[in-house]
């Protein structure tokens, strides 16, 4: 996903302040979810980890309790501090995101994405359908605009991206809403890769498909707004497998 970086850090504020708890987060955190650290393992002594990191005891407790927050460490009296298993890691924190963006996703990732968005975008789509406003459909026939005329992967991933988020702020449902910006970085990755920027026609056909979702809201359909919406889904998916 080389080139990617730029639009993640933008969407995540990748750029963690360096302070000694942020470095000890950060560091840990993603040799947790990049595997360093396997699920179950039992992490260094805190002396060791202190000193690893060149910081206070005291800062290593708060850093492990903010690990713990994020799902990915349990404290086991007599054992030691240990590594959740992946079940149990916070998907919606966006450092655990971010460490998985930045440490590479493999199809299961984006297979598992794919999966939670058909639970809950074609539904938001047809209340949307129903809730839009002439104001929200006109910004998205704007966004539509903008994928049509846009130049490179990262102008295309950013107008799809904010398609998505239109409709799901139109659905007036304050959670749809909420999600797609918790899982800002997992939805900005999956369309870079299937931006279909470099090949003119397939961009149109994209831009298409999008229009469909946005004319079926406009026309006040909600079964055409759902299935719109689902087989831009499937596939963005089927494109995502070929890129990986």
């Amino acid at each position: 996903m080389n080139g990617m970086s730029d639009l993640l850090r933008g969407a995540l504020n990748a750029g963690v302040t360096r302070n000694s708890h942020a470095q000890v987060v950060d560091g840990l955190g993603a040799a947790i979810i990049q595997g360093r650290h396997a699920e179950g393992s039992v992490l260094p002594r805190d002396d060791d980890l202190a000193q690893r990191f060149g910081v206070s005891r005291t800062v290593l407790r708060e850093a492990m309790k903010t690990l713990t927050a994020k799902g990915l460490l349990v404290a086991r009296s007599r054992v030691g501090t240990k590594v959740r298993p992946r079940d149990d890691w916070n998907m919606f924190d966006a450092d655990v995101l971010r460490w998985h963006m930045e440490g590479g996703t493999g199809r299961a990732f984006f297979d598992d994405l794919s999966e939670m968005r058909l639970a809950i975008e074609p539904f938001a789509a047809g209340l949307a359908a129903t809730r839009a406003d002439a104001d929200a459909i006109a910004a998205m026939r704007r966004t539509l605009d903008l994928m049509a005329e846009a130049p490179d992967r990262r102008s295309f991933a950013a107008a799809d991206f904010m398609l998505h988020r239109q409709v799901a702020k139109a659905s007036g449902n304050l959670f749809m809403n909420s999600v797609s910006a918790l899982i800002e970085a997992a939805l900005l990755s999956s369309f870079w890769l299937s931006s279909p920027a470099e090949n003119p026609i397939v961009q149109s056909e994209v831009t298409a498909d999008h229009a469909r979702i946005v004319e079926a809201i406009a026309a006040r359909d909600v079964p055409a707004a759902e299935a719109a919406m689902r087989q831009v889904i499937v596939v963005g998916r089927d494109r995502i497998s070929r890129a990986l």
